[in-house]
């Protein structure tokens, strides 16, 4: 049985440029069902979701559902379009196969924004993975920042 939404939570990075021109730009927009936008790994977030694990709410978008439906990624960008009037067209062609293939291609370049143009820094949220402009992805394992490895 599907369960109906009536308001979505906007898990986002507060230390993100690009998250906080995102939450601007989402509380200026005309609303279906109602934002609630909260700091990604907050005491807010931690008391309204204790069952969420609040450290990967921090590596990507993450959107709950008054119903617990959790939205990641992809997924979590296109159920926000939904959510805005002028923009919920929009959700409905990137809801299918097609469109969500590009929904997750502007996942992945909002990635890149948020690594090297906004933040100014490199984007290390994702367990040993960084993503640095000039540079691309690299992977250092965990452990081994600073190029100081611990040994087996």
């Amino acid at each position: 049985m599907r369960v109906p939404v009536r308001r979505l939570t906007v898990l986002y990075d507060a230390e993100c440029a690009l998250c906080a021109f995102l939450r601007d730009w989402l509380v200026r927009q005309r609303q279906l069902v109602p934002l609630d936008l909260v700091p990604a790994g907050s005491a807010e977030a931690r008391r309204r979701f204790p069952g969420l694990d609040h450290r990967t709410t921090l590596d990507d978008i993450t959107v709950i559902g008054d119903g617990g439906q959790v939205y990641r990624g992809a997924a979590a960008w296109i159920i926000t379009l939904w959510a805005l009037r002028e923009h919920r067209p929009l959700a409905h062609r990137l809801s299918t196969p097609a469109g969500m293939r590009v929904a997750k291609g502007a996942a992945l370049a909002a990635a890149k924004w948020r690594g090297g143009r906004w933040g100014g820094r490199a984007y290390r949220r994702t367990e040993g993975w960084t993503y640095d402009a000039s540079l691309g992805w690299t992977y250092v394992p965990k452990g081994c920042a600073d190029g100081a490895c611990p040994t087996d």
